[in-house]
């Protein structure tokens, strides 16, 4: 007898937490291993939101329970975010919902919404969390195909007619991770339309909205007209203010959806930890030089890194935002032999695309989450390496 449920047994192993267990076996051996496979900010939070933390850490009242849905404070900073970034308005008591990061979010929102046998499309390439989401919720994922030749935009037409009529939901992500890739504002109207038409939720990861390079703003999903009707959009702090261990985050949007959302978490949470959330709500207020001074350090990190995968003879697009390099194979290689090699030879971790779905074979993604002198390493140590000779 298995005191373990099914739909974990069927869970695929997380591939992230398999890479870190390599990582320990190499280094126990001795191998100085650079990671740049789990997308962790490097960089440290900045001073003014830790200050404020502590400040609020000090008040005997921060120490109780949070109300459900998340402190007033927490939501107004992010009424306040969406007016000054998107000029978009919301409603704080119904559209606004703080959650314990988005990746809590996004997976308690399926069971908030899906009921056995729905089908979510799901980004392929996407984020893996998206497909285990759905399975825990009892959905049948479907995948909808994304390709560097359409810039990684939605290729509705390549899903068929059937799964379109199944399905409930559909999940997008830009900036994207893995990818890199941007979205344009025309992205987000084409997704609306579909979405309308198609009698689907709309669910824009927005994780990576702060992260932007040259003269590129991400837009949010909902400065679509009438966007709210069909659609709810994550934002988290863990990458923009180097957050990403205090778990915090938002989810904004269509009334019902997040009074679902609120109705399932105010059963299974108790909100996040209340200085937090005022923390975070300082973060959100400020005035982004920080997030800035951060952007200029990643594209900096970015640059050197797609320069010397160019004199390597490894083709990447150089992204508009994240922290993240997207990039090809040598021929070849598979992307999980190229990994590996790269691992065992030059102790340097990368993720393989096809941890990302079918559509990431081919490709290997990096994070740029080392310091400079570490990417120096990296470059030094695939330099020496000859991708002519194929792994298996």
């Amino acid at each position: 007898m298995s005191f373990v449920s099914d739909k974990v047994n069927k869970l695929p192993p997380y591939l992230f937490a398999e890479i870190q267990q390599k990582k320990r076996k190499l280094q126990e051996d001795g191998v100085d291993v650079i990671d740049l496979g789990v997308g962790a900010p490097d960089l440290p939070t900045p001073d003014f939101i830790v200050d404020q933390l502590n400040e609020e850490s000090k008040i005997a009242a921060n120490h109780r329970y949070s109300v459900y849905s998340g402190a007033e404070e927490f939501k107004e900073a992010v009424v306040h975010f969406y007016k000054k970034q998107y000029s978009v308005d919301l409603d704080p008591e119904t559209e606004v919902l703080a959650v314990i990061g988005s990746k809590e979010g996004i997976a308690n929102l399926m069971h908030a919404t899906i009921n056995p046998g729905d089908a979510v499309l799901v980004p392929d390439p996407g984020y893996p969390v998206y497909g285990t989401a759905v399975h825990l919720a009892g959905g049948k994922r479907v995948a909808l195909p994304l390709d560097d030749a359409n810039g990684y935009i939605p290729l509705y037409d390549h899903v068929d007619r059937e799964s379109i009529k199944q399905a409930k939901l559909m999940l997008l992500n830009y900036p994207s991770n893995p990818t890199a890739a941007t979205a344009r504002y025309d992205t987000f109207l084409k997704a609306i339309a579909f979405a309308r038409e198609n009698r689907l939720l709309l669910v824009h990861d927005a994780a990576y909205d702060m992260i932007t390079f040259n003269d590129y703003k991400a837009p949010s999903v909902m400065q679509v007209p009438n966007a709210k009707e069909h659609a709810v959009e994550f934002g988290s702090l863990s990458k923009s203010f180097n957050m990403a261990g205090w778990r915090i985050g938002y989810v904004v949007g269509n009334q019902e959806v997040i009074h679902a959302l609120a109705t399932l978490k105010s059963n299974i949470d108790s909100s996040q930890f209340l200085p937090i959330q005022k923390a975070a709500a300082a973060a959100l207020q400020s005035n982004f030089s920080e997030v800035r001074k951060h952007n200029a350090i990643y594209q900096a990190r970015m640059e050197k890194l797609y320069q010397a995968f160019k004199k390597l003879g490894i083709k990447a697009d150089k992204p508009n935002g994240t922290i993240f390099l997207w990039a090809k194979v040598p021929d070849g290689y598979t992307s999980m032999s190229f990994a590996n090699k790269l691992l065992h030879e030059a102790g340097v971790i990368v993720t393989p695309g096809n941890a990302f779905g079918s559509r990431g074979e081919g490709y290997f993604r990096v994070a740029l989450t080392v310091p400079d002198e570490r990417l120096d390493d990296v470059i030094s140590r695939m330099g020496q390496l000859n991708f002519k000779e194929v792994t298996s």
